[in-house]
């Protein structure tokens, strides 16, 4: 698994955007900045929608006053599914959206769950980071059916 100290995972994800399917290389988007990242097993499902998404829009100034440049949200889901969530959940222009509809860049980090059992099948831990110019300076992982290190406030507390 991806630790403090470890540089983020360099794939390419699918992004819809004004002019339709995008590639967002996570090299590039998070060379030379500071990112705060968080990942969720999925969209639309009750505590992503109800609690650590909304938990992150409602916080964006807070957070970008702490030197933060970007707020990014990744999940293993499809870049349609990814832009209907921001459009429903108020997150455009807020927080980015970053559909890892493959899970390249989750498996790459390690980040992983197998939730086929309950019918999900690969996704992404609920997990929050800092990172700076590439490099993760700050981590937490919450244990399955957890929310509480990856919250919006907690991840302030950390910067």
């Amino acid at each position: 698994m991806i630790k403090v100290g470890d540089s983020v995972p360099n794939v390419t994800l699918k992004h819809l955007g004004e002019n339709g399917m995008e590639d967002i290389s996570t090299g590039d988007f998070f060379a030379g900045r500071k990112v705060v990242l968080f990942g969720l097993p999925g969209a639309f499902t009750p505590t992503c929608s109800a609690k650590h998404l909304p938990g992150f829009i409602g916080h964006i100034d807070e957070i970008k006053a702490k030197g933060v440049d970007e707020v990014a949200c990744l999940s293993v889901n499809d870049a349609f599914v990814m832009k209907a969530w921001a459009e429903n959940q108020g997150a455009e222009g807020k927080v980015t959206m970053l559909p890892d509809g493959v899970a390249a860049f989750t498996k790459a980090a390690g980040l992983d769950i197998d939730l086929t059992a309950p019918g999900m099948g690969v996704r992404s831990q609920r997990f929050a980071m800092i990172v700076e110019d590439g490099k993760v300076t700050w981590m937490e992982v919450d244990e399955r059916g957890t929310f509480e290190k990856t919250a919006a406030e907690h991840v302030i507390s950390q910067l």
